[in-house]
């Protein structure tokens, strides 16, 4: 087993969405056997963890699992190692969508090829 670092991206919907979108960036540690299991575990992982609440105005909160667009390997683990969750707050919220599904097919891609070389 080999660990991994994986970025897993939720957009954060209040009510209707009529508000400053938002996105949460999470780096989350991965144990897998390969970069592409590590991806499809953090996919796994941000499809089980979206969740909804209500807020103090009766209105729905949602975090909806947008994709994971980058899987890091750890070559070895540091006491101290930096992980961190970030709100992201884009003005064209559709191109940020885009843009990281782009990355994340671009990492598919990628781990396409690495196994068939």
């Amino acid at each position: 087993m080999h660990w991994f670092v994986a970025k897993v991206v939720y957009q954060i919907i209040c009510g209707e969405g009529n508000h400053t979108p938002q996105f949460d960036e999470q780096l989350r540690l991965i144990s897998a056997v390969t970069k592409k299991d590590a991806c499809d575990k953090a996919r796994e992982i941000g499809i089980q963890e979206q969740y909804a609440f209500k807020n103090q105005q009766q209105e729905l909160v949602q975090w909806k699992f947008i994709n994971v667009p980058e899987v890091y390997t750890l070559d070895q683990l540091t006491d101290g190692m930096e992980l961190y969750s970030r709100i992201e707050e884009p003005g064209d919220p559709n191109s940020y969508i885009a843009w990281l599904q782009m990355k994340s097919a671009q990492l598919q891609g990628q781990q396409y090829f690495e196994l068939n070389v």
